[in-house]
């Protein structure tokens, strides 16, 4: 190899490991995890102050979101912290209950406006992009007790929330997520009871709070591509949770459990949106059990035409929260459910003891698996503009938290190959989390944070970790440097 060759074939090396020019990165929270403020300046109660309040042993460690990181009096705080690291985006949400404390357009709280306009401002004036979430989990306690989400009259309510969100804050924002991980509000809430509000009408609340969900996402989508987006010009999406599921064996019934965990999980929501209506095999499968456990009718609710009309479309951009991956199976009599799948799967999957663990029991660190979720993205909805809206490790909280490091190193390395090698079109990324914060029913014993939170501290004291400089330096080079090491902090070993 001559010497032009090689300048050459070590300058494609280069390119080939650096990010786009234009993809963009961020870091992601959520209202109820870092606000506190619970009850402060005319805010409403929600379905979270009233779940940790009324049932306090549901939380690992006895805690709540009542202070949090605080987040409500420290916006200059963690604006600095965004400017420091560099970011070009800030993906948040908006507490519903702090701008209608009963979650209805009669009465609006000033001071909730104010809030989420100075919080704004603030980034805007640093150059950092607000991305919103509308909804993140944290329904107003008066809209629980009309049934919450099963209850299909809440679209009304989320559209008219909606409506008031873009002409309050659409001509600065120009991202909207209308929902945070559809799934687990429905399964996790209204089925399994794991999270707030902790029903358990098992294959019945899922289903129905879905239906709600998905027409309220779609009515809220049509409002603004109606009444806004010709001024506004700006981007309406929903965000879904993604794990991947993989064959555990070779062999086509294998094949077909791994797909089949896909569609039910992801394919629930992203189906109707890309393609109209629910997948074929959900569909198949749930009137099947149905008619066997002697339901008169199906418990996957139908759509109309007008419905799947209204919701097909929907969507300028996916939102997609990738951590983890699992070994899928068909189901037999000696298997054991998988917890993150409704039982109407049929199939069961499982995380090996071999994978590396982190601080969560439901997640291993498998950074293969984000290359073949956005793989298989871009095959079953054509390709679509993709942001990932969460990503990140749990641990214990340590500021060399050299695991997050290597997590992040290789994870980014799979999402460049998946955009560099495969075409992939994913558009940014955004770190789970800028902060320490509230992990719901973990409480505060998970660290997510690239920042450490010190919550003895009344102050709420942030402190950078190694992982928060070393994402600083990918975002300023848009480049994935295993050997960087910033001043301060040891070397860690590979991966």
């Amino acid at each position: 190899m001559n010497f032009v060759t090689l300048t050459l074939f070590l300058v494609y090396q280069v390119h080939a490991l650096s990010f786009p020019e234009n993809f963009k990165f961020g870091f992601a929270t959520a209202s109820y995890q870092i606000e506190g403020g619970w009850n402060a300046s005319g805010k409403g109660p929600n379905i979270w102050d009233w779940y940790t309040h009324t049932y306090p042993t549901r939380i690992a460690d006895l805690t709540n979101g009542d202070v949090a990181c605080d987040s409500y009096h420290k916006i200059a705080t963690d604006v600095q912290l965004l400017k420091n690291i560099k970011a070009d985006f800030y993906r948040f949400s908006i507490s519903w209950a702090r701008i209608f404390p009963n979650g209805q357009p009669n009465n609006i709280n000033p001071d909730g406006v104010r809030y989420y306009n100075e919080l704004i401002n603030l980034l805007l004036s640093n150059n950092i992009k607000p991305i919103v979430t509308m909804y993140h989990w944290d329904l107003p306690l008066g809209l629980h007790q009309l049934g919450g989400w099963p209850n299909i009259a809440l679209v009304d309510y989320f559209v008219d929330y909606a409506d008031k969100l873009f002409s309050l804050f659409g001509d600065r924002v120009k991202t909207w997520i209308t929902f945070n991980e559809p799934s687990q509000i429905c399964e996790f809430g209204y089925s399994r009871g794991f999270l707030a509000p902790g029903y358990t009408q098992l294959g019945i609340g899922n289903y129905m709070c879905g239906r709600t969900l998905l027409i309220a996402h779609a009515k809220a989508y049509r409002l603004y591509e109606k009444k806004y987006k010709q001024h506004q010009k700006g981007l309406v999406g929903m965000t879904v949770h993604a794990v991947w599921f993989e064959p555990a064996a070779e062999g086509k019934t294998y094949a077909e459990a791994a797909d089949i965990s896909l569609q039910f999980m992801f394919g629930w929501w992203e189906h109707p949106i890309y393609k109209g209506d629910y997948p074929p095999v959900m569909r198949k499968q749930i009137n099947y059990l149905s008619a066997q456990q002697n339901f008169t009718k199906s418990r996957l609710p139908y759509f109309t035409k007008d419905e799947i009309k209204l919701i097909k479309g929907t969507a300028d951009f996916l939102g997609l929260n990738y951590y983890t991956s699992f070994l899928c199976s068909p189901l037999d009599s000696s298997a054991v459910q998988n917890p993150l799948l409704s039982p109407d799967s049929n199939v069961t999957c499982y995380q090996p003891s071999s994978w590396q663990s982190t601080a969560s029991s439901w997640m291993k660190v498998t950074p293969w698996g984000f290359r073949k979720i956005l793989n298989w993205i871009k095959k079953e909805y054509g390709n679509p503009k993709v942001l990932v809206t969460e990503n990140g490790y749990s641990d214990t909280g340590e500021l060399q938290d050299c695991n997050r490091v290597n997590f992040l190193n290789d994870y980014l390395t799979e999402l460049l190959n998946a955009i560099k090698k495969d075409g992939c079109n994913v558009q940014g990324y955004a770190a789970w989390s800028l902060l320490d914060n509230f992990e719901w029913g973990s409480g505060y014993m998970q660290k997510f944070g690239l920042h450490y939170v010190n919550f003895s501290d009344p102050n709420r004291a942030r402190t950078p970790k190694m992982s928060a400089y070393v994402l600083r330096n990918i975002i300023k080079t848009k480049k994935i440097d295993t050997t960087f090491t910033p001043q301060g902090f040891k070397a860690c070993p590979p991966s």
